[in-house]
């Protein structure tokens, strides 16, 4: 076999190798649905749960690279914790080694009839789900095809004398065993086409056992480069995801070094009780290396997280991902735990509302740029999570509903709009701030000694005070159906009322005495006016806790007989 001929059979393995692996993984990944973000988002409890549920999804999806992605988004939209992100890091490490033992199998004689199979399945059913099953099918084949064609290629190898130099200089310097299988990897995108290499030449006898297991480690560091490279100018969940992944994969891989001559014992030792091929051999190596690295930092999630968030430091601000978890295949099945999750979602928007009150406050009271732009960023979180609210409302209201759930079903709409209006108010309010305290800037840089801005007095700020109550008990009245927190909402409604017509009053006389900047009125007034109208929203998520729709048509009292609604 000419040069060139072993160039293009290796090169070309690799190709269909590698497109193998990748169209596999995606039939998987087709066939699997929204379960693998089901998974992770679930069944990450604790981090034994966490490492089972980064083994399962990355043995689905073939490719560890994946399953770190897909849990840097979940991560970064605040569903996943950085510990439990590590939990998942070292299951994927554990899921990977799947491809290896399939690998072992070594059936790549019948590669080809099962390419057709899976071409059949591809071609000749509608079926969606079918259509999936063919890829997979195909896609293993494909793989297959694509390792004989690259073991028929690096068979040669074996017999160059340079070749065997390089393999006996690997044995004796583990440590540049480690970096050639890390460039391998980074080079190839895929530590199971490495792993598919050394098997390859392992089983020729171009490579002993103590030159292949130091690349075999280095395969973990490798993987580690695509997830640094896809942080970069990303979020901070996803660098100290991306962190987490490096530092777990190289200590692993010191721990394993440091026993590395017992650790080769007892592959060998296996490898004869058990009759092993070499491929299975490698495959071996690499299952327990990966579960010894886990077994011996999964001890240790808590310190690596710390260790990861000081590497990293800083705070994360999820809200901007934020994506609501309203599951639609829950629709037909069972609509009354989508309303479940509808109110769970609805409590959630009603907190950012209330993040995005308190920072429009802070704004007032401080001037905080910071809070400025904190208000904006929640206000598009807030519409965005009204719009798919109302969305998923909308088909739920398809589905034939019980009275209670269809009663409940118009409250959720209801109080859903209601919070996105208040959000609106509160933007309003940011904007006249803003304008009050730009015109001041302007005067006091044009050299105009102007008296104390007016919109900074105690009843206004008690004004604030009084409405932020309101939001936050009605918040609580819902989440918890408490009746008697909604009915003090209600009575403090009055309070607010009171203090508006006094403080319009006041600002009235104050301008006709001369008091305070005309040029504030508008403004003034508006700040007010929309202080109010939150404070009526909140009022109505109240009474909607008591079980009455706006407008009411009869009283509610608490045990005291104190009546909280007029009809």
């Amino acid at each position: 076999m000419d040069v060139q001929q072993i160039i293009f059979q290796f090169v070309g393995g690799i190709g269909i190798f590698l497109f193998g692996l990748k169209y596999m993984g995606d039939g998987l990944q087709r066939t699997a649905g929204d379960n693998l973000r089901s998974i992770l988002n679930t069944f990450t409890s604790t981090p034994l749960r966490a490492v089972l549920a980064g083994a399962a999804v990355t043995a689905l999806i073939q490719s560890s690279t994946g399953t770190t992605v897909l849990t840097v988004g979940l991560v970064s939209a605040g569903f996943m914790t950085l510990t439990q992100a590590i939990g998942v890091i070292m299951g994927a490490n554990v899921g990977t080694t799947i491809t290896a033992f399939i690998i072992g199998l070594n059936i790549s004689d019948y590669a080809l009839p099962i390419i057709g199979i899976g071409a059949l399945f591809l071609f000749f059913f509608k079926s969606q789900f079918i259509s999936s099953i063919g890829q997979v099918i195909f896609g293993f084949g494909a793989l297959f095809y694509g390792l004989d064609l690259m073991g028929n290629g690096l068979e040669p190898l074996q017999h160059l004398q340079i070749f065997s130099d390089l393999m006996v200089w690997l044995s004796d310097n583990p440590f540049l065993g480690i970096v050639t299988g890390s460039i391998m990897t980074f080079v190839l995108q895929s530590s199971s086409a490495t792993i598919g290499i050394l098997q390859q030449l392992f089983s020729q006898g171009a490579m002993t056992i103590e030159a292949a297991l130091p690349i075999l480690f280095g395969t973990n560091i490798g993987t580690t480069f695509t997830s640094v490279l896809a942080a970069v100018g990303a979020s901070l969940a996803a660098k100290r995801t991306s962190a987490a992944h490096v530092i777990f994969n190289v200590l692993g891989t010191i721990i394993v070094m440091l026993v590395l001559s017992p650790f080769t014992s007892v592959v060998n030792m296996m490898a004869s009780a058990f009759n092993l091929n070499p491929e299975l051999q490698i495959a071996f190596a690499h299952g327990v290396f990966n579960l010894l690295s886990v077994g011996v930092l999964i001890w240790f999630t808590p310190q690596l997280a710390r260790l990861v968030s000081r590497v990293i430091p800083g705070e994360e601000d999820t809200i901007e991902m934020y994506e609501p978890n309203l599951d639609y295949s829950l629709i037909q099945r069972s609509p009354a735990i989508a309303l479940d999750q509808t109110k769970h979602e609805i409590i959630q928007l009603g907190k950012f509302v209330l993040e995005e009150y308190n920072s429009m406050f802070d704004y007032y009271l401080n001037q905080n740029k910071k809070s400025y732009d904190h208000v904006l960023k929640i206000e598009d979180v807030v519409d965005r999570i009204d719009i798919q609210i109302t969305e998923y409302l909308m088909y739920i209201s398809v589905e034939d509903l019980p009275m209670r759930n269809s009663n409940e079903h118009a409250q959720m709409g209801e109080i859903g709009k209601y919070l996105e209006r208040m959000g609106d108010h509160t933007e309003n309010i940011l904007k006249n701030i803003e304008e009050v305290n730009d015109a001041e800037k302007a005067q006091k840089k044009n050299g105009k000694i102007e008296d104390e801005n007016i919109l900074y007095n105690e009843n206004l700020i008690e004004l604030f005070h009084l409405v932020k109550q309101n939001i936050e008990e009605a918040l609580q009245a819902y989440e918890e159906d408490n009746h008697s927190i909604a009915g003090k909402v209600i009575k403090r409604e009055k309070d607010v009322n009171d203090l508006e017509e006094s403080i319009r009053r006041t600002y009235i006389s104050n301008l006709n005495k001369g008091i305070g900047k005309p040029s504030d009125g508008i403004l003034f007034v508006d700040i007010v006016s929309n202080l109010e109208r939150i404070s009526d929203h909140s009022v109505k998520i109240a009474r909607h806790s008591l079980g009455i729709r706006y407008p009411f048509t009869r009283q509610v009292m608490n045990a005291k007989g104190e009546k909280f609604v007029n009809s």
